[in-house]
């Protein structure tokens, strides 16, 4: 249910962001105050025919910018149309209007009124193409290729829809067979569309929830264990001066003082030009007079921490 949970979790964070962040009801206002009258500006924009566009479009060709006005605003409806079909949660629609009016704009200039083509159905592909770039670039912190932003919004459409024929949640294998798209392109689709999740984010209205850094804390890294661990070495070390040269050699090549990394008898003995066998009698000697002098480390820690 993969894409039930990605829907879902949309849902879930837009409502708690909503709830949780300042201000948000008020830009919401001052949003709906301008599409309003943005809505009454264009409404007194007559609509042109076919010969009023091919006529604009010849002048335009001419460089009459006036003409260049006209026609851009008696299809600034055509724009707000277009946008209503990719209207998201987490982009406000004045701003796909503003991208689908430079879509507008771009497809004014690049008209050409001999293709016997009328001009909304050409503007409305550079409409889309610059809402789509727009959703592509900016509304993700993480961007998505161009492509899988389109796969992600045909799964969302299908989504919905098969979710009103079904009557009920549908699987990522409807959805699939719907799209034709195997299922683990979906679902990997899905989870790369995730996006961040703030760690000071705190669900406190419900008792049984916890902060984000809470729930997936790092045990990857403790800085006591660090501590000790460095502590120790320290330790270690000056503990093997009072060993002879090839002893504090041997010790330091078995137990990671050198690089870091273990070594077998046979790496050391290569390095210190002896047999292995001496090197493990050299071990042994070595680790008895450790031993024999544990009292003055008063935990045999030290040599475990090597």
């Amino acid at each position: 249910m993969e894409i039930a949970n990605y829907i879902a979790r949309n849902c879930i964070s837009g409502a708690e962001e909503m709830k949780n962040t300042a201000g948000t009801g008020y830009r919401r206002a001052e949003n709906e105050e301008l599409l309003r009258i943005y809505f009454n500006q264009i409404k007194s924009y007559t609509l042109l025919n076919a010969e009023e566009e091919i006529e604009l479009s010849r002048l335009v060709r001419q460089g009459d910018q006036v003409a260049l006005h006209q026609l851009i605003q008696a299809n600034l409806r055509l724009v707000v149309k277009i946008a209503r079909t990719y209207v998201a949660r987490d982009v406000p629609f004045i701003d796909l209007i503003q991208e689908g009016n430079l879509g507008l704009m771009h497809a004014a200039e690049k008209y050409d009124y001999t293709k016997n083509v009328r001009f909304c159905t050409y503007a409305a592909w550079w409409i889309r193409q610059f809402i789509v770039r727009y959703l592509v670039n900016k509304r993700r912190i993480v961007r998505l290729p161009h492509r899988k932003e389109e796969i992600l919004r045909k799964i969302q459409y299908t989504y919905h829809t098969l979710s009103q024929t079904l009557m009920h949640q549908p699987r990522t294998e409807d959805i699939a067979g719907e799209l034709g798209i195997p299922v683990q392109d979906i679902d990997y689709i899905i989870n790369m569309s995730s996006g961040p999740l703030s760690l000071e984010f705190d669900n406190s209205s419900r008792e049984d929830c916890f902060g984000t850094m809470e729930v997936h804390e790092d045990f990857t890294y403790c800085p006591e264990r660090t501590l000790f661990r460095k502590y120790y070495r320290e330790r270690a070390r000056r503990f093997l001066e009072k060993l002879k040269d090839r002893e504090r050699q041997v010790l330091s090549y078995r137990y990671r003082l050198v690089d870091g990394e273990p070594h077998t008898l046979k790496e050391i003995g290569d390095k210190m030009d002896i047999s292995p066998e001496t090197v493990r009698q050299i071990e042994m000697k070595a680790i008895a007079k450790i031993r024999r002098h544990a009292d003055e480390m008063k935990t045999f820690g030290e040599l475990e921490a090597m």
